[in-house]
């Protein structure tokens, strides 16, 4: 599919220095763009989906301007198949939605184009203009730190080129004649494996400190490293994420960790200081409990795993791993206290996620089967008589049994609940009554059942005497 693409990379040498430019073009001096023609390059519009063709040759054939830009030219340069396509034009929005009746404009901050087909999305921008520049009544808002609050600017592709945040998304392919469109050495720092930033990239953060979190995903996802410059401002910078709102950050914290490089991703995050500004009760308790961090990165590790193997995955699991430290922490002290471990779990569970949503706003679709996951903890130890097939039919047991190895695992608890559950689940009727005889022997304080007082029996009134 990519057939000649292994030699393009791979021997650069005067081809790459005559069709690039001198490698030490700073990017963001972009004096115009560099054009690789489709007999240079190995995309090929096979490559693309039909929907987001139908977007660019209705857009081309309405006598507007119609590029494939970002992340679907990126990957297929890296012999990726790409999955998401973004098209950039010089359409307004509401020119746009006029070409199509299945789009919808979104977004205040950003004003785009969702183009619906079924149930794939093609997102449509208009090329954006510079901030500060005078375009009437299309004005960009700043706030006084710098953050763009409201940016629906329009320009032209070069303007709009230098508004993308790396040069390895600055690459716009044409429909027209299908050439690629480089503007900032992005195909250069492709070649190189380099993440850099287009501009000044402390000011660029300031713009908008998601960048930070963008330049640790691109990095663990494609296994590029950050551009010396580029990641120096980063330590300096990363409090300016307590500045995006929670709900835009739970987003951005699923692209990070349910991509398939959770783990790197995860240890970047750490490298980088950011971690502690996405959750901060979670970094406090990896200085406490010694296990808090491996449980995460089993966590993390496991669902790597399932994504790889195109398996199911759910935030929930991920989000029960990252704050149990926090939970346990909160839940010792209020049994220090005096209160019994399960309403100790619960309040403790509600005040941790509390927190944390002040920084991550996690939708209750996700925080209910976490807290599930949680409850479940104290009562999977608990196996006599009905209370094991009764944990066994919870719908949320496969998880807690699941989190429960990864505990093990991670040295929080002492090996064998998690072994004897796997053998219950395996076994056949027989083995499930030995198994729960074996528990009953050695029963924990909760598994052992309440005592009923006997019924008393109510004694008959006879009959009154006949007269």
């Amino acid at each position: 599919m990519f057939k000649g693409f292994t030699r393009f990379l791979q021997s650069p040498g005067e081809h790459l220095r005559s069709l690039f430019g001198p490698e030490d073009t700073a990017a963001g001096e972009l004096a115009g763009p560099r054009i690789i023609p489709r007999s240079e390059h190995p995309v090929s519009r096979q490559h693309f989906s039909e929907s987001a063709l139908k977007v660019l040759y209705r857009l081309h054939n309405a006598g507007y301007e119609a590029y494939l830009v970002g992340g679907c030219i990126r990957d297929s340069l890296l012999g990726r198949m790409p999955k998401d396509f973004d098209v950039a034009t010089d359409a307004t929005p509401e020119q746009v939605r006029e070409l199509f009746r299945n789009s919808r404009i979104i977004g205040r901050r950003f004003r785009i184009v969702h183009v619906r087909f079924g149930r794939e999305v093609i997102e449509v921008t208009t090329f954006r203009g510079r901030p500060n520049d005078d375009h009437g009544d299309h004005l960009a808002q700043q706030s006084e730190h710098g953050l763009l609050l409201r940016d629906n600017v329009w320009g032209n592709i070069q303007e709009d080129a230098v508004r993308r945040d790396f040069t390895i998304n600055a690459l716009y392919y044409s429909i027209a004649d299908f050439s690629i469109h480089d503007f900032a050495n992005g195909a250069r720092d492709i070649e190189s494996r380099t993440l850099r930033m287009i501009g000044d990239p402390a000011t660029r953060y300031r713009e908008d400190p998601v960048r930070m979190l963008r330049a640790i995903r691109f990095a663990a996802k494609l296994d590029f490293h950050i551009a010396p410059g580029s990641e120096a401002p980063i330590h300096e910078q990363a409090h300016l994420l307590l500045q995006i709102p929670p709900a835009r950050l739970f987003d951005e914290i699923l692209k990070l960790f349910m991509a398939g490089h959770g783990v790197e991703t995860f240890r970047m995050l750490r490298h980088y200081g950011l971690f502690p500004m996405l959750f901060p009760e979670t970094d406090e308790a990896m200085a406490t409990l010694p296990w808090t961090e491996g449980l995460i990165e089993a966590a993390l590790a496991s669902t790597d795993k399932r994504i790889r193997e195109e398996r199911p995955v759910t935030p929930a699991f991920l989000f029960a791993a990252l704050l149990w430290g926090p939970v346990q922490l909160r839940q010792a002290t209020l049994e220090e206290d005096g209160m019994p471990p399960i309403p100790a779990l619960q309040l403790a569970s509600q005040q941790v996620l509390s927190r944390q949503l002040k920084h991550i706003s996690i939708p209750k679709r996700f925080s209910m089967p976490m807290r599930d996951i949680w409850d479940l903890q104290q009562r999977l130890p608990q196996r006599r008589g009905k209370r094991a097939l009764q944990t066994r039919e919870h719908p949320r047991f496969r998880a807690a049994y699941d989190f429960l190895l990864l505990r093990e695992e991670a040295g929080e608890l002492e090996p064998g609940l998690g072994a004897w559950w796997t053998a219950y689940q395996e076994g056949d009727e027989h083995e499930q009554q030995r198994l729960l005889e074996k528990a009953g022997g050695n029963a924990t304080p909760g598994d052992r059942p309440k005592r009923r007082r006997p019924r008393k029996r109510r004694r008959r009134s006879s009959p009154p005497d006949t007269p």
